[in-house]
């Protein structure tokens, strides 16, 4: 299956041959049994959730398609697919955050990817080290162990 968007495919693969009869040159992509093996939404996106390699820390969660998958494994650079603007963007190439990959794997429904890091300086657009971190909510009395 190959994602498209509203926008129009995002997948090179997906576009039509050129109209001079010859045919499209070949381009790498995401291996076939990746591939196969994920499953994606109506728009052919998947969550990937970003987390520092040695804590363990969650530091965000972004959207990727098969070419964003494609990018991240090959670039060592995470890429992700901007829902709001309908466009790549690899993480830090205007913050100066990068999030450097150390491993990737699929969960086992093959709906998420969890990538690994190496996160320099905020994951978060808010310049939060994370995203998960400025807004911890309460639990309901009695649901906390601790108490």
């Amino acid at each position: 299956m190959t994602s498209s968007s509203p926008a129009g495919p995002r997948d090179p693969a997906d576009r039509p041959a050129p109209s001079d009869g010859t045919e499209a040159p070949a381009r790498p992509g995401l291996e076939p049994a990746i591939a196969a093996r994920l499953k994606r939404d109506a728009d052919g996106l998947f969550p990937a959730i970003a987390q520092q390699y040695d804590t363990g820390e969650v530091l965000m969660l972004g959207w990727m398609d098969d070419e964003a998958l494609h990018r991240t494994l090959t670039t060592g650079r995470c890429t992700y697919w901007s829902r709001s603007r309908q466009e790549y963007w690899v993480k830090g190439d205007t913050s100066g955050h990068v999030q450097w990959v150390k491993s990737v794997a699929l969960d086992c429904d093959g709906d998420t990817v969890l990538v690994k890091v190496d996160q320099i300086g905020a994951a978060c657009h808010t310049g939060d080290r994370t995203c998960f971190d400025a807004d911890v909510l309460p639990l309901a009395p009695g649901q906390d162990p601790a108490e």
